[in-house]
């Protein structure tokens, strides 16, 4: 399957809150994910049709999102419905920014830019976020280093056998022992990859001492991926 056809998470639900807006890239496209005062969350090009300028930069405002041009405001379809510098104007429908479909579970914010996009990942267990990663390295080597990683459970350090399976192209599960994380796996450019991650489980036993436990084993896993990219850099130069 085409990872243009998956579903990638662009970021950890947490981490955009109700009235805000945080700019990130797809498969090399700018994309604004953003919530309205509701909590809904909204995924669009990051460019006002205007002028270009990066709605990332823009203002919510209610269920609408505003930007820092020229104060352009954009409802949750993308439809503009306001230009201050002609406020009694009825603004063409065909003044739209591209919206993408979202989906929220497992803790992470997902968009496909597919018109006919694989099924939507779905997990109805209670998640922890832990954190997000950003990897100086290609989708598959972030795939090769997270096949062969090796978990420390939280209760124990004695050798417990760590399970890794793929849910979706782009979600993974490591478990291990009682232990189990979700990564989502965020596309950024063929060279950037960003991994997403929760804890299964509740609050109780993972807040503070589990979430810390288990962020130094992520800093380890992003040390071992960039290690998988520059190995594969050396054999193409050796091949050469």
């Amino acid at each position: 399957m085409r990872l243009e056809d998956c579903w990638h998470p662009l970021g950890l639900s947490h981490s955009i809150e109700a009235g805000s807006s945080a700019g990130t890239r797809l498969l090399d496209r700018e994309l604004v994910v953003w919530r309205d005062r509701s909590g809904i969350a909204h995924i669009w090009e990051d460019r006002c049709p205007h002028r270009g300028m990066k709605l990332s930069f823009g203002f919510v405002r209610g269920d609408h999102i505003a930007c820092l041009y020229h104060g352009w405001q954009y409802n949750s379809g993308g439809h503009c419905q306001y230009i201050p510098a002609h406020p009694a104007l009825d603004v063409p429908k065909t003044i739209k920014v591209p919206a993408y479909p979202v989906h929220e579970r497992n803790g992470m914010i997902w968009a496909t830019l597919s018109e006919n996009p694989a099924a939507a990942p779905e997990n109805d267990e209670p998640v922890v976020p832990l954190r997000s990663l950003y990897l100086g390295c290609s989708f598959d080597a972030a795939v090769e280093a997270l096949s062969t990683c090796r978990l420390v459970p939280l209760a124990s350090e004695a050798p417990v056998e760590t399970v890794v399976s793929r849910v979706t192209n782009t979600l993974l599960a490591v478990s291990c022992a009682q232990d189990k994380l979700l990564i989502g796996i965020q596309v950024i450019s063929k060279t950037r990859t960003a991994l997403h991650l929760s804890l299964c489980g509740s609050a109780q036993r993972y807040q503070g001492a589990g979430q810390a436990h288990f962020n130094a084993w992520a800093l380890q896993l992003r040390h071992a991926a960039e290690h998988v990219r520059a190995t594969h850099a050396a054999s193409d130069r050796d091949v050469a």
